[in-house]
């Protein structure tokens, strides 16, 4: 068999981080192995170890990708649709129940918590927070609030699924961080 060209390499890097960042918000870091992420992205598992020297390095390159993911959907939609659309679509059923997919804020922020990663993953945390609460600030100055608000809210959401409650946490912090935008316009 023979070696792989560096840009194969690179492709199987960007694989593993991509598949890694999505499993991990899905089943969270613990619930993950380099197996799983190996398979899911189709290598194998001595090919994981060709490109990340621990699952650690990995997580903390994963972390990076989801927020920088997340900041390139928001410009696409957030010029477009607007910061009312945008909370719709976070504050939603949908998004509730598709971690896998959904904010790196929310999907990391109990693993980081107990401090999954080190502290490489938790500065790639901050940072991404840090961004994603610019992103949303209408003044230049980050909106620490409203990332707070959502961000809680999702969790609340996806923790209480499957009762009433859980909809009505969305609607309650919809309906908020709307009337908020009101008194803010």
């Amino acid at each position: 068999m023979g070696r792989v060209s560096q840009a194969q390499a690179r492709e199987n890097r960007e694989r593993i981080v991509a598949t890694a960042a999505g499993l991990f918000r899905e089943r969270g870091i613990a619930g993950v192995s380099v197996a799983d992420i190996s398979a899911a992205a189709g290598l194998t598992h001595g090919g994981f170890y060709k490109q990340f020297e621990s699952k650690d390095a990995l997580v903390t390159e994963a972390i990076g990708y989801a927020f920088a993911e997340q900041a390139t959907r928001l410009t696409e939609t957030g010029a477009r649709d607007g910061r009312r659309a945008l909370l719709d679509a976070y504050l939603s059923i949908g998004h509730r129940d598709e971690p896998a997919a959904g904010c790196p804020t929310a999907g990391f922020a109990g693993d980081v918590a107990r401090a999954a990663g080190g502290e490489p993953a938790r500065d790639a945390y901050a940072e991404g927070v840090e961004a994603y609460a610019r992103m949303l600030g209408t003044t230049g100055e980050p909106d620490l609030a409203a990332v707070s608000t959502m961000v809680g809210a999702l969790l609340l959401a996806r923790a209480t699924a499957g009762t009433a409650l859980s909809e009505r946490i969305l609607t309650a912090a919809r309906d908020s961080l709307a009337e908020r935008e009101t008194l803010l316009e």
